[in-house]
């Protein structure tokens, strides 16, 4: 059993920034694809950004620009760093760990209002 365990989130006003990070109890975690995942109330998950073990890294349309996912294997670690935030990007943010099946972590709850 992996456990995920994010961290990171709060309240921010518009147009500032956080950083979420999330750690995987795996020792074959350079192997793993992790993503970060979000979902606002009454709207199903989506995806935000995802980076596998090679560095490859995809982003949803409406983050490009604005967040930067990383990792670094030696820690077990992946990150997400969001600036410029906007009100829309309201949601519980989890993070995934991908390899053979997927694991969850509890989801950390960023808030952006004035």
């Amino acid at each position: 059993q992996v456990q995920v365990v994010e961290s990171g989130g709060g309240l921010v006003q518009p147009g500032g920034s956080l950083r979420l990070s999330c750690t995987a109890s795996t020792v074959l975690f350079y192997r793993y694809t992790m993503g970060w995942y979000r979902q606002a109330p009454g709207k199903q998950r989506e995806l935000v950004a995802s980076i596998t073990g090679g560095q490859i890294t995809t982003y949803a349309d409406s983050v490009k620009g604005r967040f930067t996912i990383s990792r670094v294997n030696a820690k077990k670690a992946v990150y997400l760093q969001m600036n410029s935030l906007k009100p829309e990007d309201t949601a519980v943010y989890y993070c995934n760990a991908n390899f053979e099946r997927a694991y969850w972590g509890q989801g950390t709850q960023v808030t952006v209002s004035s």
